[in-house]
């Protein structure tokens, strides 16, 4: 099979002007001068026989052909990257620096942490957690894991998973529910705990399994770690991923509530920040690890 492509210099000459929007950035990333990169991009463009760039007077801005071929050559590289590091590893000290919030990383990422370590022995990982990421500054960090819109300045977003919240509560109390003559005044006994940065999602999933009920105000907390735990006590319902409540599931100290399942717009990501010339590889086969766990678990 022969394939149709074009010398890899003109492709990371291409990546490189497109990620600093200017050949003169990419060349000092690239040790070459502007007049090479330009010549190599120029190359590319009558290969290709597209304009992949317009050219300003004092930066560059890719065209939509530019924009619509960048991720695949992007892809391509990182791939070819963490593939090479993957099979013939690389010398000295190796480590990703991972930053997420305190719930993603005790119910989520911990438990399967040790897969990854099991694959690449010789890879550090260095955990930091918050309760907000974004309170968190480190300038090292290679990966953010982060519950949101995917838009972020600064950073290049992949989605790691899109789950619904489900309610949940101890046995005691979904018992005392499921077994109530009348469930508003039943609800009306229980606490619903509220995380910050959520509310208002309880009255959205409310009305769609039960009419005209409006929780009364309950207990905030800051993460969906402290509503679960709270939960565990007996003290009330709380709404959270289903991910985040699958160990207390399994364990069985807390139980679905209602059957409702509540849909996001946000959803987890990961980030990596534009900041860097290149993805270091071990940060790549750790994204990549992390994706294929979220696919298949």
């Amino acid at each position: 099979m022969s394939y149709q492509l074009p010398p890899l210099i003109w492709l990371r000459a291409f990546e490189a002007a497109a990620r600093c929007n200017s050949f003169t950035l990419a060349a000092q990333e690239l040790n070459l001068t502007s007049a090479a990169v330009s010549h190599q991009v120029r190359s590319l463009e009558q290969h290709l026989d597209q304009k992949l760039f317009e050219r300003l007077p004092r930066s560059l801005r890719l065209t939509d052909m530019g924009r619509a071929y960048l991720p695949s050559v992007r892809r391509a590289f990182d791939e070819l990257s963490a593939s090479t590091y993957g099979l013939f590893g690389a010398k000295g000290e190796q480590s990703v620096i991972v930053r997420c919030t305190a719930t993603f990383a005790v119910s989520w990422l911990i438990p399967r942490l040790k897969r990854f370590m099991q694959a690449y022995p010789n890879i550090d990982i260095r955990l930091y957690t918050a309760i907000w990421t974004e309170a968190l500054n480190l300038e090292e960090t290679d990966l953010d894991i982060r519950f949101g819109d995917g838009s972020w300045a600064g950073y290049h977003a992949t989605l790691i998973s899109n789950e619904a919240s489900i309610a949940v509560a101890s046995p005691q109390v979904a018992d005392s529910l499921a077994r109530a003559d009348n469930l508003n005044a039943a609800l009306n006994e229980i606490t619903f705990i509220q995380i910050m940065g959520c509310e208002g999602r309880w009255n959205t999933y409310l009305s769609a399994v039960i009419n005209d009920f409006k929780p009364i105000a309950g207990v905030q907390v800051d993460t969906s770690l402290n509503a679960l735990e709270l939960a565990k006590t007996g003290i009330g319902t709380a709404l959270v991923q289903h991910s985040f409540a699958q160990p207390y599931l399994e364990k069985g100290d807390l139980v679905r509530v209602f059957n409702h399942e509540m849909a996001y717009d946000e959803s987890h990501y990961l980030l990596i920040p534009d900041r860097v010339a290149r993805p270091k590889p071990e940060a790549l086969l750790f994204k990549d690890w992390l994706l294929n766990e979220a696919k298949h678990n």
